[in-house]
């Protein structure tokens, strides 16, 4: 799994058990891969270069996934059944039909020797859906025992059950801004949101974030960088605001954001996962915000849940099983979603 805020591959083990019509999960063994700041420019780059340029990074990007996946099955003597792989996104425009994840299934095969399931949402989006999110389906298989799932990862995003359907779609954006935010100072993200939490809220920026367009639609909907680079940084740019009000602006508007999609509920638990889980001063704030009891799990659950979920999607693939839900997406139908290369 590779996020938008491209903290790195995150690569897990997973086991999965079905017992009396009920899914349980183990993840085994998990680690986080960082990214060179060669893969770091290249990934948020590669959109803006030549054809030929972006078909041999897809392709190199697969050959390095596959060397990444083969050194952990080797460092942990694992024989697993497939390989489950999203590949990192580029380019997400459902509203045109198309969805872009490089780091091509057939690379990854060819280095690996095993076989690999990929291009999760390109077969939703074909049938008029979003193609995200697609962890919903794990979410309701998985963590039912929870009234919201939220993942505070490069874009925060919340799944929960309303009349018998899931529903689920992305709030706002999170790390892949903040991260942003902290690179314009040398670091590669804001720890614990201590700059963050040393700056001032501007009320006229929070406004302006608060009503771009987007956050009165209703779901199903989906960000992508494109949506971030059109809308988001140019009000942060032209604020003229120091870096740390930026911050802590920013964090002020992702928890009202997230307060507001929560609010019609009934007081309830809120499972938390994703890399923001770990910005104190961004917790807190969504603390004030909401009345809803927020529940973090153990750091393998928080850290590598959408790894785990996308070797889901993957089981599911190779059962042949729905894994991407329509009252989710907004697609005509529900679908089996992702390419198989089986390498035999």
């Amino acid at each position: 799994m590779s996020g938008t805020s491209l903290d790195g591959v995150d690569i897990a083990y997973c086991s999965f058990d079905y017992i009396n019509q009920n899914w349980s999960f183990q993840v085994i063994k998990a680690e986080t891969f960082p990214y060179s700041s060669a893969w770091k420019t290249r990934l948020s780059s590669v959109e803006k270069g030549t054809a030929q340029e972006f078909a041999l990074t897809d392709i190199e990007y697969g050959k390095f996934l596959g060397t990444l996946t083969g050194e952990f099955i080797r460092k942990y003597d694992l024989c697993p059944d497939f390989i489950a792989s999203h590949g990192h996104t580029i380019f997400h425009q459902p509203g045109k039909k198309f969805t872009c994840q490089i780091g091509k299934g057939s690379s990854i095969a060819s280095e690996t020797g095993y076989p690999v399931v990929c291009d999760f949402r390109s077969l939703d989006v074909a049938l008029g859906g979003q193609g995200a999110p697609l962890v919903p389906i794990g979410d309701r298989l998985l963590f039912s025992e929870f009234d919201f799932c939220l993942n505070l990862g490069g874009f925060a995003n919340i799944s929960y059950e309303n009349a018998g359907k899931r529903i689920a779609y992305d709030i706002c954006p999170v790390n892949i801004v903040l991260n942003h935010l902290a690179e314009t100072v040398g670091k590669s993200y804001d720890r614990s949101g201590e700059m963050a939490g040393i700056g001032t809220l501007s009320p006229s920026l929070l406004a302006a974030l608060d009503h771009l367009p987007y956050y009165q639609q209703k779901p199903p909907k989906s960000l992508g960088k494109e949506w971030i680079l059109a809308n988001i940084y140019p009000l942060l740019e032209s604020s003229s605001l120091r870096l740390n009000d930026q911050m802590n602006t920013f964090c002020e508007h992702i928890a009202l954001q997230i307060a507001k999609a929560t609010s019609d509920s009934r007081p309830c638990r809120i499972l938390l996962t994703g890399g923001g889980t770990f910005n104190d001063f961004l917790l807190e704030r969504i603390k004030i915000h909401t009345r809803h009891q927020i529940v973090i799990p153990d750091d393998n659950t928080v850290n590598f849940k959408e790894a785990m979920i996308f070797a889901f999607l993957g089981l599911l693939r190779w059962r042949e099983e729905v894994n991407c839900l329509a009252s989710v997406t907004g697609a005509s139908k529900g679908s089996i979603g992702g390419a198989i290369y089986l390498n035999q």
